[in-house]
C-alpha cells in the first residue's frame, strides 16, 4: 500500500514539514526503517539514531526541528505511529461465527446474540454471556460464571465457577481465574485446605496477561478494579482487592488479602507480602520486596523496599565501599604509626586487625 507523506499527515492530523509528495510504502522503528518508510522519534535524545536511519521521513513530537528529513509533527507520537502502522497493515477482521457446533455448551447457559464461541470451547451450567463476547478455542468457562459484553477470552484460558468478568475485558491465553487459594490449616501433622467459597470479580476494561493467575477468595471475592492491567505471568492470591487502573508488570506476585488504592504501579518481579495495603498512585520499583504498607504516592525500591531516594543514596554509598575500605586501611596504618611514635603500643586501633595487612605494615611509621 502506498501513501504520500501529506496523506499520512492528514490521517494523523499532524503538521507537515517538508515535501508532502514523498512516497511512503511503510513504517518501521529507527533501527529497522528502510528507504521509502517513515520512522518515529519521541525525544531529542534519539536524534543521533535518526541521523543513522535510512528512513525517508520521520514522525516527531511538536516542537521538534527536523534537520535532514521531511517530517510530520504531532502531539502524541506513539498514538499517531500506531495509526500509520495500521494504515499499512490493517488488522485482520475475523468473521463472526456464532456458537460453533464443535463447542460444548450447557443447555442452561444463557448466551446473547452476537456472541462467538469457537470450536472446542466449553461453557458450563448457568453461565451468562452478554453480547459481543468472543470466546476462543480451548477456553473453559465453568458453572455460574458471568461475562460482560464485548469481552475477549483467548485460547485455553480457564474461568472457574462463579467468576464474574466485567464489560470490555481482555483475558489472554492460558490465564486462570478462580483457582483455589494457597491457604492451609495444619492439624494432626497434615496441611488442610482452607475454605474456597469465594470467587473472582473483574471490573470493566480489565486486561489479564497470558499465563497469569488470580485465585478465588476464601469466603468473599478477589476483586480486580476497573481499568487495571495485569501483564503476563502475574500471580494475585486469594482475597486480594486491587483498586482501579493499577498496572502490574510481568512476574509480580501479590500475596493473600493485600489491597491497593487506585493507579498503583508494580514493576517487574515485585513481591508483596500478605495483608498489606498499597496506597493510591504508589510506584513499586522492579524487584521491590514489600513487607509493610506503602503510603499514597510513595515510590519505593529494594529488598526490603524503602523510599526510592533512600535506596539510591545507599546504592551510591555501596558503590564506594571498595574505595572507602582502602582509605580505612591507610588510616589504620597512619594511626598505628602515630601510636608507635608516642609509645602507646599496638593496642590502639580504629579498624581491628586486617587479614590483608601484614604485621610489619601495621607497625610501620607513616
Amino acid at each position: 500500500m502506498l501513501a504520500t507523506l501529506g496523506e499520512l499527515a492528514a490521517l494523523v492530523e499532524g503538521q507537515l514539514v517538508g515535501d508532502g509528495g514523498v512516497a511512503i510504502t511503510g513504517a518501521a522503528s529507527l533501527g529497522d526503517a528502510e528507504p521509502g518508510q517513515i520512522t518515529l522519534i519521541d525525544g531529542d535524545d534519539k536524534n543521533h539514531l535518526l541521523q543513522k536511519s535510512r528512513a525517508s521521513a520521520v514522525l516527531a513530537p511538536k516542537g521538534y526541528v527536523p534537520d535532514q528529513l521531511p517530517a510530520i509533527l504531532v502531539d502524541d507520537v506513539h498514538r499517531a505511529f500506531a495509526i500509520i502502522i495500521v494504515h499499512f497493515h490493517p488488522r485482520r477482521q475475523a468473521a463472526r461465527i456464532g456458537v460453533s457446533p464443535l463447542a460444548s455448551v450447557s443447555p442452561s447457559a444463557r448466551i446473547a446474540d452476537g456472541v462467538d464461541v469457537h470450536p472446542f470451547a466449553a461453557i458450563g451450567d448457568d453461565v451468562v454471556i452478554e453480547s459481543g463476547v468472543t470466546i476462543h478455542s480451548g477456553v473453559t468457562v465453568m458453572a455460574g460464571s458471568k461475562i460482560g459484553r464485548d469481552t475477549v477470552i483467548y485460547p485455553n484460558a480457564v474461568l472457574y465457577e462463579e467468576t464474574v468478568v466485567g464489560p470490555r475485558c481482555v483475558i489472554h491465553a492460558n490465564a486462570v481465574l478462580g483457582a483455589f487459594g494457597f491457604g492451609y490449616g495444619f492439624a494432626e501433622g497434615r496441611h488442610i485446605l482452607s475454605a474456597q467459597l469465594g470467587n473472582v470479580i473483574l471490573g470493566a476494561d480489565v486486561e489479564i496477561g497470558a499465563g497469569s493467575t488470580i485465585d478465588r477468595g476464601t469466603y468473599g471475592p478477589t476483586v480486580i478494579g476497573e481499568g487495571t492491567k495485569i501483564d503476563d505471568l502475574v500471580m494475585v492470591a486469594h482475597n486480594c482487592r486491587l483498586g482501579r487502573h493499577n498496572m502490574l508488570c510481568s512476574q509480580v506476585g501479590v500475596a493473600g488479602s493485600t489491597t491497593t488504592g487506585d493507579y498503583v504501579t508494580m514493576a517487574g518481579q515485585v513481591g508483596v507480602r500478605d495483608h498489606v495495603h498499597i496506597g493510591s498512585r504508589a510506584v513499586l520499583g522492579a524487584k521491590a520486596g514489600i513487607s509493610n504498607d506503602v503510603p499514597e504516592g510513595a515510590r519505593v525500591i529494594g529488598i526490603p523496599a524503602t523510599p526510592e531516594r533512600d535506596q539510591k543514596i545507599k546504592q551510591a554509598v555501596f558503590s564506594k565501599l571498595p574505595e572507602m575500605r582502602q582509605q580505612l586501611k591507610k588510616l589504620q596504618r597512619l594511626v598505628e604509626g602515630i601510636a608507635a611514635r608516642l609509645g602507646m603500643g599496638e593496642g590502639l586501633s580504629i579498624a581491628g586487625d586486617d587479614a590483608e595487612t601484614k604485621p610489619d605494615q601495621r607497625r610501620a611509621v607513616a
